[in-house]
């Protein structure tokens, strides 16, 4: 297996970075102290052509691999978390599933301008009191003519109000359990749609994140995705799409602090000579590099399995408890390696530590992937391949 960059992927990260450099890094100290969320940037996004770097020419992307759009995130997330989830939630979570799932109609309508970046995407699954255990979701899609009425609430919702489009779960037979799971295509201009921010975050602070509610809102019958009942695996297809890109850019918060340690060790001066050369600052900078390649490999195996065609479910999980843990442990050594200045924000290193709590929580916590990992060693769990799988690279 070749880890190596192509030419394409070695231009396309130069071009990311250079980016990073120029229009978030400037900036981003102040957009997290105020809590604001720069749109433009996604804008900017778009014009490079990276809010579909994975999703076929014909539908309006890049053509690209799904180790680039690994690279994409990998460095965003060296900017800032903010940046990243926006490309996990509307590339990862949204336009991938349509790839995966919707119908030629449902590709053209929706996914051509989310993949242009023409239009924002984001997705609908976690309730106030259904996060890992999705079966406790409450929101409901009840059939009345050629129409579902959604009614319910979702939570903590990345994009939440600058989203055009979500992939949203509800039951249509809760008696069938996740078996009455159905997964339908909402738009924020249907009447009885609303969303609200949270406010108060600990981290990610530059990004959008909230709820969105469903009051009797009426989704035509052609926005079911995939068949009624089918609405769990979708959600679990996502999550593998999701997750990868999670992974990824939990790499560059490790790359990121990895660099300002570095940076750090050469400038301060502690007992007559740079902390670097201290046995144990050294033992948390060649921690942070081990990490920062086993992170890599886990990712690019995963996605070696994606652009093969091939479920990997298993694999994605497992770079994602990983990179994640590796994340938030290397943050937390870096504040330690800068000492009373990492805890203030004139170093990065303070940001990169409470942006990296988030991802350890979300799609998945890293409970919920040690339980499964145990269970794929165990053989409790298998996976077999779904109904429809995403497309292998190159595409044919």
């Amino acid at each position: 297996m070749n880890f190596e960059y192509s030419d394409e992927q070695q231009m396309l990260q130069k071009m990311v970075r250079s980016f990073v450099d120029d229009e978030i890094m400037p900036h981003i100290r102040k957009w997290d102290e105020e809590g604001q969320v720069d749109t433009d940037i996604y804008k900017r996004l778009a014009e490079l052509n990276l809010m579909g770097v994975c999703i076929p020419e014909q539908y309006g992307g890049s053509g690209m691999d799904y180790n680039a759009l690994a690279i994409v995130c990998e460095e965003l997330e060296r900017g800032d978390t903010a940046f990243r989830t926006a490309v996990s939630v509307h590339t990862g979570l949204n336009s991938m599933t349509l790839l995966q799932w919707g119908t030629e109609a449902q590709k053209q309508k929706y996914l051509v301008p989310q993949a242009k970046g023409d239009k924002l995407a984001a997705y609908g699954l976690t309730e106030p009191n259904a996060g890992s255990d999705v079966k406790a979701m409450q929101t409901t899609a009840t059939k009345d003519g050629d129409d579902y009425v959604l009614n319910g609430e979702k939570t903590w919702i990345s994009l939440s109000d600058l989203a055009d489009h979500f992939i949203v779960f509800a039951y249509t037979d809760k008696s069938k359990e996740h078996k009455g799971i159905s997964a339908f295509i909402v738009e924020r201009s249907m009447p009885g749609f609303s969303s609200q921010p949270i406010k108060g975050k600990l981290g990610i602070r530059s990004g959008n994140t909230g709820s969105i509610f469903f009051d009797n809102v009426r989704v035509p019958k052609e926005n079911l995705l995939g068949e009624e009942g089918e609405g769990f695996k979708i959600a679990m297809s996502a999550l593998d799409n999701g997750r990868f890109t999670v992974a990824a850019g939990a790499c560059g918060i490790i790359s990121a602090c990895l660099e300002a340690s570095t940076n750090y060790c050469h400038e301060r001066e502690t007992f007559g000579r740079p902390i670097g050369g201290h046995q144990l600052v050294k033992q948390m900078l060649a921690n942070m590099e081990a990490k920062l390649v086993t992170a890599r490999l886990l990712v690019y195996r995963a996605g070696e399995l994606k652009n093969a065609g091939v479920r990997n479910t298993r694999e994605t999980s497992l770079a994602k408890w990983q990179a994640c843990n590796f994340a938030n442990e290397t943050a937390n050594d870096a504040v330690q390696i800068h000492g009373a200045y990492g805890y203030s924000n004139e170093y990065p290193v303070e940001r990169h530590l409470r942006n990296s709590k988030a991802p350890v929580i979300y799609e998945g916590t890293r409970e919920i992937h040690t339980l499964m990992q145990a269970d794929y060693v165990l053989g409790l769990r298998q996976d077999k391949p779904l109904r429809r799988m995403l497309p292998a690279w190159p595409s044919e």
